[in-house]
């Protein structure tokens, strides 16, 4: 083989020098003092330079190892396609596509939140198969608070379950995790076939059920039942002080023809309606059975900021009173551009206070749309925009990013950073969601490669307004490319110099006489503690050169030992820093290392023996 010509060809020097950057690399990605960029970067320039001054030449005099190759990471078809999925699944998000599907889950729970917690960790690990896991654990971490505190139960013991159920999820498709991906390539790489899509789906399916019903019914246990206070300072709905809105029944609202049962609009959970105005004439509760909801009437509710946002995403016919123009033509370029919601406090000296807010002319003077006004948690029963407003109050706005960012030049009132956040684009969710399954049904079914369906999926959320160039742009995390370019850059010299192939040696010679399953089993223990010091994404390309050389000096399919890379590398499960989502959880839940060491120990064996036992019989290995 070529390799082994071009092994015989570097010198010990070389290879040696490589084996050490690969030890120290390991060191500085486990150590963190420096950033994961800032080491990536080193590693690549002393590449760069080591073989500048000692090349390692072929028989034409060509540097195998020159910048082309050391720097071809940065172009590979498994990074690019992972920054493409990264985008396709940011178009998803903002659009409330995976909201909504976490919002069925609540509302279909019932009082059985037992039974909701279930189904929500089984749809993180159903949607972290074909979805960038860490933004569905973003979204599902208030759900599940939520549904923890239904049954009077800490918080604390689901934050770690829901991040290990993402990265168990991650394990069963070609595209459930950057890691599965760049084992695909590193294959490409050395010569060899890629993965398909489902090729490791039944391995990976059975080490994901068996860790989720151990994520389910033992990892709880282990985890300490914080204090309630912790969990009652992270409610979902931020401090759950209510403001006081005012919103319109347009034509096509789902509100139309609903009556009060007891009281209350179903269609309005959480939402208390304080007064319902119909041209000149104002109901108050408790509000008469046979009372139905007509077009324009207008609605006075208090509900907090998370329950207003949501009742007007589901139902896009209620709409705030002043909004009526932004529907219009006039302002429909305005409404494709991003929008942001945010709080503001009026402060002391505002020339605001004494005012309504038809008297300000808020919207026209700030470009920015009031939805609700707080004041203090008291009890307020008149129209919204008829208020006067005091000092202290907080009004919950809407508006383009730049004009929201221009309320902090405002003296009149006072910008609540830590408030704003984007909001999600429900009228483009139906065209994210088709983009979103194209590319999977087309990668799935091997009509196109897919990097290719990738690309094209990440042009049309564009193109189709699910999200602009600047979101697309914020998808993709430059960890992941400069830690990939560097450990595919180390992975490429493992193999040129001959260390790929020396390490396999060694450890073959420690297994001297071992069958072929108890290497594979060794070797994947390995790779799974050494990924939770480790980015997931370093071991993935580290070890699969060591594992292939491995696998050809024991005569097994090569493909054998790239799953065990595939399945080890996704077992972050006894660190904070082993995978993201980990690190997610750990404000929420309140959690210290030992916390993940306790519950991710046990199932890191537990998965090793699982695989130990299942994929030598699967794939036809002898004792």
């Amino acid at each position: 083989m070529l390799d082994n010509v071009v092994a015989n060809s570097a010198t010990p020097l070389q290879m040696w020098v490589v084996l050490a950057l690969v030890a120290g690399s390991l060191v500085l990605y486990g150590w963190e003092r420096i950033s994961l960029e800032m080491t990536s970067m080193a590693i690549i320039a002393v590449l760069l330079l080591f073989f500048n001054i000692v090349p390692l030449n072929d028989g034409d005099g060509n540097n195998l190892l020159g910048p082309d190759t050391l720097m071809s990471g940065f172009a590979n078809p498994a990074l690019l396609t992972v920054l493409a999925l990264l985008v396709v699944g940011q178009g998803m998000v903002l659009t409330g596509g995976v909201s909504y599907i976490a919002g069925l889950i609540t509302e279909h729970g019932g009082k059985n939140a037992s039974l909701a917690i279930f189904v929500g960790l089984f749809v993180v690990m159903l949607l972290s198969a074909f979805l960038n896991n860490t933004p569905v654990v973003v979204i599902f971490i208030p759900i599940i608070q939520a549904l923890a505190e239904r049954i009077q139960r800490s918080p604390s013991s689901l934050m770690i379950p829901l991040s290990f159920a993402a990265i168990l999820g991650g394990m069963t498709t070609l595209i459930g995790s950057s890691t599965n991906l760049l084992v695909s390539s590193s294959l490409i790489e050395l010569g060899m076939e890629p993965l398909e899509f489902f090729e490791f789906t039944v391995v990976g399916c059975v080490l994901a059920f068996s860790g989720f019903f151990y994520v389910l019914l033992v990892a709880p246990r282990l985890l300490p039942a914080l204090a309630s206070m912790s969990s009652r300072l992270t409610k979902p709905d931020g401090s759950g002080k209510q403001f006081i809105a005012q919103i319109t029944v347009g034509p096509a609202s789902k509100m139309i023809g609903t009556k009060p049962v007891a009281g209350f609009f179903k269609n309005l959970p959480n939402v208390t309606i304080q007064m319902i105005v119909r041209r000149e004439h104002a109901d108050l509760p408790p509000f008469d059975e046979h009372l139905e909801i007509q077009p324009g009437d207008v609605l006075v509710v208090a509900a907090t900021r998370k329950a207003l946002t949501e009742a007007l995403q589901k139902d896009p016919g209620l709409i705030h009173a002043e909004a009526a123009a932004v529907h219009d033509g006039s302002t429909s370029d305005e409404n494709k551009t991003t929008q942001l919601l945010a709080e503001v406090m009026l402060p002391p000296g505002s020339r605001l206070i004494g005012f309504n807010l038809e008297q300000i002319g808020f919207r026209y003077q700030y470009k920015c749309l009031v939805l609700g006004i707080q004041r203090r948690s008291r009890m307020i029963r008149t129209q919204m925009t008829e208020i006067r407003l005091e000092a202290g109050d907080v009004l919950l706005v809407q508006g383009r990013s730049e004009d929201v960012e221009a309320l902090r030049t405002i003296r009149d009132v006072v910008l609540l950073e830590w408030s704003t956040r984007a909001l999600p684009r429900p009228f483009h969710a139906r065209r994210a969601a088709f983009i979103f399954l194209g590319v999977i049904a087309l990668a799935a079914t091997g009509l196109v490669p897919i990097m290719i369906s990738s690309f094209i999926g990440a042009g049309l959320m564009i193109a189709s307004g699910a999200l602009n160039m600047r979101q697309a742009s914020r998808a993709i995390d430059r960890k992941i490319v400069l830690l990939v370019a560097a450990a595919l850059a180390l992975g490429n010299a493992l193999q040129i110099t001959g260390g790929a192939s020396f390490v396999a040696d060694v450890l073959l010679s420690a297994l001297h006489g071992a069958p072929a399953p108890v290497i594979l089993s060794v070797f994947f223990l390995m790779v799974a503690l050494f990924t939770n010091v480790l980015s997931n994404n370093a071991c993935a390309v580290l070890f699969t050169p060591i594992g292939i050389g491995m696998a050809q000096q024991l005569d097994v399919p090569p493909h054998v030992f790239a799953i065990a890379v595939v399945m080890a590398a996704n077992c972050s499960f006894a660190s904070p820093v082993g995978y993201q989502t980990n690190l997610l959880v750990m404000g929420p839940g309140h959690y210290r290392f030992i916390d993940f060491l306790k519950s991710g120990t046990p199932l890191i064996f537990l998965l090793w023996i699982v695989f130990s036992l299942f994929a030598p019989w699967y794939y036809g290995l002898s004792m």
